[in-house]
């Protein structure tokens, strides 16, 4: 049977089996997830069931580029301690070259992709896991692929972000990548707003006008104001430029006869349940400073 690629993540997760044996235990039982538990655990695969309350939330961003194509990985450590450690970081840069090599942004066709040592992905992982003594995953990858301008910027070894642009140069392109890092913009412009969002905000906005007993044509007002207000908060064209707050991202671009044609940002342990320091902060502290 078919196992879907986000079940086989589910079950490594749970038991830090590898993924080739996750795979071949959730075709053993059909899909079943908790049977699969268990026969990972009677073969002697589930090692990590003991490590069931320490979330890999830690890690690195490694951003990597040949040529006209820049991927963009995140590997989950439990403790910054082993994402700091030689073996993590060399480990890293494979897996980024591996998907830089394949193309792959699926984590689990990835696992499969050999290394310039002769092991896949997956086998240096699970080598890995046993050398550190930590859950080490694979958890996300993207590949820029853009013939024009392509920039990106890290910050530490926790945020990574890859900026294509239309027009423009390199050096801004990663000017932009920088800002992105800082700001965390949600889309590029208006048009990449979610329309359930944004009808969101207006019905927040909306009732709050209108609880000021203000006429209709004045609440209207307020409320469009509002709702311009939080499109230029959370685009990246509408956001003052990090290096220059005088000016906004679109007006920078505009300057230079450019656009953003895409953009991709990893922040180490995004929506995973674990408290995180605020390095989108930190970012912006060391912009200023440099300044």
């Amino acid at each position: 049977m078919s196992v879907s690629a986000s079940l086989v993540k589910e079950l490594r997760e749970r038991t830090g089996a590898g993924m080739m044996e996750c795979k071949k235990a959730l075709v053993e039982t059909e899909g079943d997830l908790e049977a699969a538990v268990d026969v990972l655990r009677k073969s002697g695969q589930a090692r990590a069931d003991r490590k069931a309350g320490r979330v890999a939330a830690d890690g690195r961003v490694v951003v990597s580029q040949d040529g006209d194509k820049v991927v963009i990985v995140e590997i989950n450590s439990e403790t910054d301690f082993v994402a700091k450690d030689e073996n993590f970081e060399a480990f890293a840069a494979a897996v980024a070259a591996a998907a830089l090599g394949s193309g792959t942004t699926d984590v689990v066709e990835l696992a499969a992709q050999p290394l310039d040592d002769g092991r896949t992905v997956e086998e240096a992982r699970t080598a890995l896991v046993t050398k550190v003594g930590e859950n080490i995953s694979v958890r996300r990858v993207a590949i820029v692929d853009h013939a024009g301008p392509i920039g990106f910027y890290t910050h530490g070894l926790r945020i990574g972000a890859v900026v294509a642009l239309e027009g423009g140069d390199s050096e801004l392109a990663r000017d932009i990548a920088m800002h992105v890092a800082a700001i965390n913009p949600a889309c590029i412009d208006e048009s990449g707003v979610d329309a359930d969002t944004l009808a969101r905000e207006r019905s927040i906005y909306q009732e709050q006008a209108e609880a000021s007993g203000k006429p209709p044509e004045i609440v209207e007002k307020m409320v469009t104001g509002r709702v311009a207000k939080f499109l230029k908060e959370i685009t990246l064209v509408g956001q003052p430029f990090v290096k220059d707050s005088d000016q906004t991202v679109g007006a920078l671009l505009q300057g230079a006869s450019a656009s953003v044609a895409s953009f991709v940002r990893f922040e180490v342990g995004e929506g995973i349940a674990k408290k995180v320091d605020n390095f989108a902060a930190e970012v912006m502290a060391q912009v200023n400073s440099a300044g």
